[in-house]
């Protein structure tokens, strides 16, 4: 074959490829923008809102990898699994904060070290839902996810595997062991400030009684 027709095939293939991954790209920045509406719909406790975006999520992830089949070094790209990895975030804050089954990286048909990595953000973004419920005084809440907080920590410390191998995690949940000690320190503290109040106000109680 001459070389001319050599190159007209490669510039042909590398012309979908462009294409493929313009389109990737694109759809890379909506599946974050509606990822990112979910976890703010959490946190503003507007469930419906939630469950109707990370519907749209799922259909956009769909979207943005079913092309890529074909072209799987574009799916290994940056710019995708930080978008899958948002995703995956979303996906577990909802079923924590839902109370529903986590779902696998099976179920999302997403690679494992995305998914831990989504599971790390997803754990350390529960410490602002958690901050809200301390507010709200609805504490036994917060302790509940606190609790989750603890165990997706202790699961995660056993991932003990290269950084090239787990996208980075190491770092993730280093971050996620900073963010659950102060988390643990402010639910502790509202604890006991919360029984301070209650013995103040049987002790008034108590001396306005008499008793």
């Amino acid at each position: 074959m001459h070389i001319q027709e050599i190159i007209a095939g490669i510039l042909s293939r590398m012309d979908v490829k462009n294409q493929v991954r313009d389109e990737t790209l694109r759809r890379s920045r909506e599946l974050i923008r509606s990822c990112g509406l979910t976890t703010r719909a959490i946190h503003r406790h507007e469930m419906d809102t939630a469950t109707e975006l990370l519907r749209t999520a799922r259909e956009q992830a769909r979207a943005m990898t079913e092309p890529l089949r074909d072209h799987p070094d574009l799916y290994y790209m940056g710019y995708t699994t930080d978008a899958l990895k948002e995703w995956v975030e979303a996906e577990i804050l909802y079923a924590i904060i839902t109370g529903a089954s986590l779902p696998t990286p099976e179920d999302m048909d997403v690679p494992d070290r995305v998914y831990l990595g989504g599971l790390a953000e997803a754990a350390t973004e529960l410490r602002r839902h958690i901050l809200d419920l301390l507010r709200r005084q609805e504490l036994e809440r917060a302790e509940y996810l606190l609790n989750w907080m603890d165990d997706i920590y202790d699961a995660l410390i056993l991932v003990d595997y290269p950084d090239a191998i787990t996208g980075g995690l190491r770092r993730s949940v280093d971050i996620l062991r900073g963010v659950l000690e102060r988390t643990r320190g402010d639910v502790t503290l509202t604890w006991q400030h919360d029984r301070l109040a209650r013995a103040l106000r049987e002790a008034e109680r108590r001396w306005e009684s008499g008793g």
